[in-house]
């Protein structure tokens, strides 16, 4: 292994056997990121397998030449990635984070709120005809009392009145009613499908521009970072390094790496600076602002599935209510009724024939013939996708400062000659300071 890192990190091939070996190096890890880069733009961005395939192959090719060729690009693309888990690898994991969680929450909540729609579409239709159709009660009803009228009417043959039936119409808008249910029940269901697709749309449009700002970031950080480590003598150099150690004992002066060690770090050691410590809380809070988020979202499915399920399982229990109509007429003939009151006599009046009827109905809120769509659970495969990524964002932000210190060694092991200069710079400096 350390042949090969020799061999892959050298500015030029010593003889051929290098060049064959520099040469199949870089194929295969061009045909790695190759198909990585393809599953991305496929599963992860959702373009097309044409278009992501073309891209992938051309991308390969590129960097194929690209590493081949020039061997500081080479050392960029080596720290992009340990770069991977620093800020911008935490905004690629975060962006495909949120992409998992819209494609796959949004449609679960958007359908279980249909379902609830559909229950309450359902009530208002049953209720509604049910409520039309105790018209005819009504209607019965009236006619059976009006005929009881004109028989106590007819039996006296002192005065006729007129027909004495009522009318009802209520009947003939039931259809109107329906037509207007339905046309509000199909706006309703156009305007989320016009939601969905609007909120599917924007997520993937800017989960594009995310991922591919954060890839051209990530070339640009290790640019940068290559340009300020072969161009400044004081960046990023603090680092107990062994050729810092092995100059300090060719001097004789390895009393200054121990009285200087708290200034200075190991960069294979674990220790971690005030500085870094506290950044690396900060990232964790800052985490943990978008956790919180996602987590509302989640919950938000998980309710909507819960009232869709109470109110699918509360709708099928819907009794029948029943409504019953009593009507109880009786009539009475008074001869004389002044002169019988100024007397005072116990004299009621002659009995006529008494109407008592009782007329039922059954009003329904809930149908089987319902068209209602059961509620749709959410995944739990996706809570456990959402945690794992989320255990390896947390795990990011505390690992930042040790893929910095690799990206400083792996700059090293490109640039050694002025790794070289750095640590002689570095020693020079420790010395003044241990003078003063």
């Amino acid at each position: 292994m350390v042949d090969l890192w020799s061999v892959y990190s050298k500015p030029v091939p010593a003889n051929g056997r290098e060049l064959w070996t520099l040469f199949l190096q870089c194929s295969c890890v061009t045909t790695v990121i190759g198909g990585l880069f393809y599953n991305w733009m496929f599963a992860s961005l959702e373009y097309s397998w044409h278009l992501s395939i073309a891209m992938a192959i051309s991308f390969s090719l590129l960097l194929l030449l690209t590493l081949f060729l020039v061997h500081p690009a080479r050392c960029v693309f080596s720290m992009i990635m340990p770069t991977l888990g620093t800020k911008q690898g935490r905004k690629l994991l975060l962006s495909t984070c949120i992409m998992i969680v819209v494609v796959n929450i949004t449609p679960n909540i958007i359908s279980n709120i249909k379902t609830i729609l559909q229950v309450i579409k359902c009530i208002c239709k049953n209720s509604s005809e049910s409520l039309l159709n105790s018209t005819a009660l009504l209607e019965t009803a009236s006619w059976e009392f009006g005929d009881a009228i004109q028989e106590n009417v007819h039996s006296i043959n002192i005065y006729r009145p007129m027909n004495g039936h009522f009318q009802f119409s209520l009947l003939k808008n039931s259809s109107l009613i329906y037509q207007q249910m339905h046309l509000a029940g199909e706006k309703i269901g156009r305007d989320f499908l016009a939601v969905e697709v609007l909120v599917k749309d924007s997520v993937r449009v800017g989960n594009k521009l995310v991922a591919g700002f954060s890839m051209l970031y990530l070339c640009f950080e290790s640019t940068w970072y290559l340009k300020n480590y072969l161009t400044n003598l004081r960046f990023d150099n603090f680092y107990i390094t062994k050729k810092l150690e092995h100059l300090a004992a060719d001097r004789k002066a390895a009393h200054l790496l121990v009285g200087s060690s708290k200034n200075l770090i190991r960069p294979t050691g674990l220790k971690l600076s005030r500085e870094e410590v506290m950044l690396c809380l900060v990232q964790a809070m800052l985490l943990t602002v978008a956790l919180m988020l996602i987590l509302v979202v989640v919950a938000m499915d998980h309710f909507a599935f819960s009232v869709a399920d109470t109110a699918v399982r509360k709708a099928a229990q819907f009794s029948v209510v029943p409504v019953t109509l009593s009507i109880k007429y009786n009539a009475k003939i008074g001869i004389l009724p002044f002169l019988v009151k100024l007397l005072r006599l116990p004299y009621e009046g002659l009995p006529l024939q008494d109407f008592e009827r009782n007329y039922h109905h059954y009003l329904t809120f809930s149908s089987a013939h319902c068209g209602i769509s059961p509620a749709t659970p959410p995944n739990p495969s996706l809570l456990l996708v959402v945690g794992l990524l989320f255990c390896i964002l947390y795990a990011t932000v505390f690992l930042e400062t040790y893929a910095h210190r690799l990206c400083r060694k792996i700059a090293g092991s490109f640039f050694e000659s002025w790794e070289e200069k750095r640590a002689l710079y570095l020693y020079k400096k420790l010395s003044r300071k241990h003078k003063e």
